[in-house]
């Protein structure tokens, strides 16, 4: 099985790149590696398959049609972005347990820098005290996965009050800066993808 390749790819548009993401899972082999891409994109609000009653932003932040779960959210500088690219036939998971790795990742690293997090079974992602501090949202397509998680780290979280994140009401955000975790973008992207590369790697 090939091994799981990371890709740091900086600054992206958010489109192009999830054009690139559509391109690599439709032509995909069994001999493709897994790969993570780990991004941060200029804002934009993406909003992804359940459109019903979604409050659309009033300003001029561009909005993306995308083909994720779940509905709308926001992405911007400060904001780590890892796309999971990812045979799950091959890797011998399903999307549940995909999405229960991305999130204990997201937990037990803000565990092992003193923050206490969780998941939630009515709303996917991961909360500190209440508040969302990462978004998860996935697209399956011939047993191929992709799409991933986003990490608010030091970003202008005012966005988000345009919008009711992924569906809710009045969801208070939160970021990793306002907890007192003073690592910067690439520390925590070397950190989650070590956690993430070795629960993958182990299930493979």
């Amino acid at each position: 099985m090939p091994d799981l390749e990371i890709r740091q790819l900086g600054l992206t548009d958010y489109a192009a790149t999830l054009a690139e993401m559509q391109a690599v899972t439709a032509q995909r082999t069994h001999e493709t590696p897994d790969q993570l891409w780990v991004t941060e994109h200029p804002p934009v609000y993406t909003l992804g398959l359940n459109r019903r009653g979604v409050r659309l932003p009033q300003n001029n932040i561009p909005l993306v049609m995308v083909d994720r779960g779940g509905k709308i959210t926001y992405h911007g500088p400060g904001q780590l972005v890892i796309y999971c690219l990812i045979d799950l036939a091959r890797s011998h998971l399903n999307v549940r347990q995909l999405v229960t790795i991305l999130e204990s990742s997201l937990v037990e690293f803000l565990a092992a820098h003193g923050v206490q997090a969780e998941a939630r079974a009515d709303a996917p992602g991961v909360y500190v005290d209440g508040r969302k501090i990462a978004s998860l949202g996935l697209r399956l397509k011939n047993q191929c996965c992709y799409h991933g998680l986003s990490l608010n780290i030091e970003m202008d979280l005012q966005p988000f009050a345009d919008i009711d994140p992924c569906g809710y009401a009045g969801m208070q955000m939160t970021q990793t800066r306002d907890l007192n975790i003073t690592l910067n973008m690439t520390e925590i992207a070397a950190d989650l993808t070590h956690r993430l590369k070795e629960k993958l790697t182990h299930v493979r």
